[in-house]
């Protein structure tokens, strides 16, 4: 009451600059604090609502490091429709992203001799060097709580009954209407298996895009578990779709013809010149390395020993169900180059003629260089043409200096398109699984996925 009272003694009647003076606190200070505290709060209603992946990143930075792990759907219990409030937007600019690649690879750990003399000369090749490139980082997904994106998540086995000893579990998913694949990191995953999962993923968005290499749409990295989108190849890996191709009552039908064999091995010498362009040596050519979408192009896959090669300078690795399909001078353990690849691909030139048989079926691993030594080669199936089966032959010679380049092998097989025959290939009804195993020299400890 003293301050009306100082108002009425002090200020004259109808004087309202006055008596603001006195209500200075109530009729400005006040109203100015609530107004503050209103726009404040509807910027941060309007950041939540248009820019949420910057409302979690001053969340996260607020907080300490923990190791605790999140779960959100994948590993959630069955039943539950995992993953269906994750949201992941495609559009976000590449300056939002937690990922940290691997620091940019020293050259000295790209240096990779991998031209070799052919076994009978003296003569030494100059060494086939990998030249470092900038580091590119993959576009991160970020996860929001909204109800589109990843749903349908459902578990994708690999196509062989093997024991699989990866850190890496495998699902289908539908994201922003499309068909994906999830390469989910698992929880058990140590900390060398989790730098690796993420060097993958950057070496992948360095590759960048190519028509015939599966399609990278993105990580998250932002919390666990870790994932790696890749789109969705409808007939998965190519010996699946020949095995596939030999049942009369297929489901999706399936048809393999000559005419579809060249085209689909122009894809993978495309995809393969692309990677020798970019001084990149695939070495594990073969069909279940080949990924085929619905409308039957292949797109080469099986890169994550390129990437294990070019990360730590790793030699050819001493996998003996990868022997089948190696060069004789990776067989003796000398330097691979290019033109091992191009071995590689007359055999599984040879896989897609026979619908998936096993090449060298009846010669033991152990006497594979042996049996190349001698001057053998495969021999022509039935359902091979005098032209395929040239283009195998030229691919699989022994000196390296003979096999042809790949552009010649494009060439070959444009060549060969235009007169293939349209008519359906024919093998044995059913695949005795224990059998090919056997005769592609696969151990025990192999696993096999198409991821």
């Amino acid at each position: 009451m003293s301050s009306i009272s100082d108002a009425d003694f002090r200020c004259q009647q109808g004087d309202t600059i006055c008596e603001i003076r006195v209500y200075e606190k109530e009729v400005i200070i006040v109203p100015i604090l609530l107004l503050a505290t209103f726009v404040i709060t509807l910027v941060f209603i309007l950041l939540l609502r248009f820019c949420p992946e910057k409302v979690e990143r001053i969340r996260l930075s607020t907080l300490k490091p923990t190791y605790r792990r999140e779960l959100h759907g994948i590993d959630a219990p069955p039943g539950i429709n995992v993953l269906e409030h994750e949201s992941i937007a495609l559009d976000m600019p590449n300056s939002y992203s937690t990922f940290h690649p691997p620091t940019t690879y020293p050259s000295k750990k790209l240096s990779l001799s991998v031209d070799m003399p052919p076994l009978s000369s003296g003569a030494q090749a100059p060494a086939y060097k990998l030249v470092p490139e900038a580091v590119v980082q993959p576009r991160e997904l970020p996860r929001q709580r909204l109800p589109e994106s990843f749903n349908l998540v459902t578990p994708l086995p690999g196509s062989f009954p093997l024991r699989s000893n990866s850190a890496v579990s495998l699902y289908r998913a539908r994201m922003e209407n499309r068909n994906v694949i999830l390469r989910v990191l698992n929880d058990s995953a140590d900390a060398a298996e989790r730098h690796n999962f993420l060097g993958f993923a950057s070496f992948l968005a360095q590759l960048g895009p190519h028509p015939f290499l599966p399609e990278l749409l993105g990580v998250v990295s932002l919390r666990a578990p870790l994932v790696t989108v890749v789109e969705e190849m409808e007939n998965r890996d190519l010996l699946s779709f020949l095995w596939r191709c030999r049942q009369e009552d297929a489901n999706p039908p399936c048809e393999m013809t000559e005419r579809r064999i060249f085209t689909m091995a122009q894809h993978v010498v495309s995809a393969l010149m692309y990677l020798h362009s970019k001084d990149l040596l695939h070495g594990n050519i073969r069909a279940r390395s080949v990924l085929v979408s619905k409308a039957h192009t292949a797109k080469l896959w099986g890169l994550n020993g390129v990437f294990t090669r070019k990360n730590q300078a790793a030699t050819q690795k001493d996998d003996p169900s990868m022997k089948k399909w190696q060069a004789p001078e990776i067989l003796a353990k000398r330097d691979v180059g290019p033109s091992s690849d191009i071995w590689s691909f007359g055999i599984l030139l040879y896989e897609m003629a026979t619908l998936g048989e096993a090449p060298f079926a009846e010669i033991p691993v152990n006497e594979l260089l042996q049996f190349h030594q001698r001057g053998k080669t495969l021999k022509k199936h039935p359902n091979c043409s005098n032209a395929l089966y040239g283009v195998i032959k030229a691919c699989c010679q022994w000196k390296e200096a003979d096999r042809l380049a790949l552009d010649e092998v494009t060439r070959k097989l444009a060549s060969g398109e235009k007169s293939a025959s349209d008519k359906v290939l024919k093998g044995a009804p059913a695949v005795n699984l224990e059998r090919y195993l056997q005769e592609a020299g696969y151990g025990e400890a192999n696993s096999y996925t198409i991821f």
